[in-house]
């Protein structure tokens, strides 16, 4: 509850710390082992290489009355690229889920988790706290932070991990002081602890470099009574960004809807952004407003929380994603391409009651066996989308008199 939480002060790049004050060390535990990783990945040569545009239908939430499966069991990654060993890379996974944890956590080793609920809030035990995370919110686990996740229902989302780097807030540049997402609304949970033991077994999951390992100790790892520093975990709430938008003419990179961005050693160039496409106003004159057509240096998964996604009314649903690849064309579907090439231009609200998402990365990323295959969810028609675009050229067309 918002009783629980407190404003996030800064998001400073560096440095970050905290020092918590514990019950019991963490340090008192059982040997770590090897457990398997279920379609928990880092194997990006699974399979070979595949450069089309790649749409999926929403994934399969596993029904509780047929197999019982927590946030860990449901993890899922979809494509991914670089290495948590070289700390330089990133992973993307979907969740889904239908029971709680209990006596279990999970710890990244490797980097941050950033969880975009879609479906069935979560809530969300750290050794900072708690957080009740519900879909059109999202939160961040940073690397190495213990947490706990419970559910109350059939539960489903995405998570972008970043190996490497920490997200923060873009550089607003021109923009100045306010816009974009502000620091205000990021918001960190307040000291909560159990003294519980567990003589039966608490299990501590670690994902490290790219498995997961599993201790055993006796007492809840929930035991930090009180803590202070700046490195933590943190939620937002996506009707909170401030949107900046095109007010002339032409259509904007979507960069101006960046919330949080990891940046990488190259200046202007990311490992990855987490990017919005929120209820907003369009008034561009003499513009094609949706997207245009175009490639770009950058991988696209897309993924869509709400509502429908204005350049793919009909295919794109929610719990579901796309990846448009390095150098791939991609761009609106042709009932979008037709509507707004003769829509009157007049003041408009765009993707009202709509939240979809973008991770970019400068990685180009491979898509794993369980993305191309086991999850069955791959949508090999999309291809058809663009299918029917004909020419509207004309090479005796002149411009009328303004």
């Amino acid at each position: 509850t918002s009783s629980h939480l407190k404003t996030l002060a800064v998001l400073d790049p560096y440095p970050r710390d905290s020092w918590l004050y514990r019950i019991l060390p963490s340090v008192k535990h059982k040997p770590f082992t090897s457990v398997p990783c279920g379609d928990l990945t880092e194997n990006w040569n699974e399979v070979e290489p595949d450069p089309n545009q790649l749409r999926w239908l929403p994934f399969t939430i596993p029904k509780a009355t047929e197999k019982k499966v927590d946030f860990v069991a449901g993890l899922h990654t979809v494509c991914g690229a670089g290495d948590a060993k070289s700390r330089n890379g990133i992973g993307v996974h979907v969740y889904t889920c239908n029971t709680s944890m209990v006596d279990r956590c999970f710890n990244n080793s490797d980097g941050d988790f950033l969880i975009v609920p879609q479906q069935g809030e979560i809530l969300i035990t750290t050794e900072f706290g708690k957080m009740m995370v519900e879909p059109n919110e999202i939160c961040v686990i940073q690397q190495g932070m213990c947490f706990s996740v419970d559910v109350f229902g059939e539960t489903r989302g995405y998570i972008l991990e970043v190996y490497g780097a920490h997200f923060e807030l873009p550089d607003l540049g021109p923009i100045g002081a306010n816009g974009l997402a502000n620091p205000r609304d990021f918001l960190c949970p307040v000291a909560w602890y159990e003294d519980r033991k567990v003589p039966t077994g608490y299990t501590v999951i670690n994902k490290y470099q790219g498995k997961l390992f599993a201790c055993q100790q006796d007492f809840s790892p929930f035991n930090v009574v009180a803590w202070h520093g700046n490195y933590t975990p943190y939620k937002y709430n996506l009707k909170n960004f401030m949107v900046i938008n095109c007010v002339a003419f032409d259509h904007a990179d979507p960069s101006i809807f960046t919330v949080l961005t990891a940046k990488s050693t190259r200046p202007g160039v990311a490992i990855a952004d987490f990017v919005i496409f929120p209820p907003r106003w369009g008034v561009a004159d003499h513009t094609f407003r949706p997207p245009y057509y175009h490639r770009n240096c950058m991988s696209e998964f897309m993924g869509l929380i709400k509502g429908h996604y204005e350049a793919k009314e009909e295919g794109f649903q929610p719990g579901g994603a796309s990846l448009h690849s390095i150098m791939t064309p991609h761009g609106p579907d042709v009932d979008c391409f037709e509507k707004n090439s003769t829509a009157e231009l007049k003041p408009e609200r765009v993707a009202e009651g709509t939240m979809a998402f973008m991770f970019e990365s400068s990685f180009s990323m491979a898509v794993t066996k369980w993305g191309l295959h086991t999850c069955q969810k791959l949508d090999k028609n999309y291809y058809q989308c663009w299918e029917p675009l004909r020419s509207h050229f004309n090479p005796n067309w002149k411009p009328g008199k303004q």
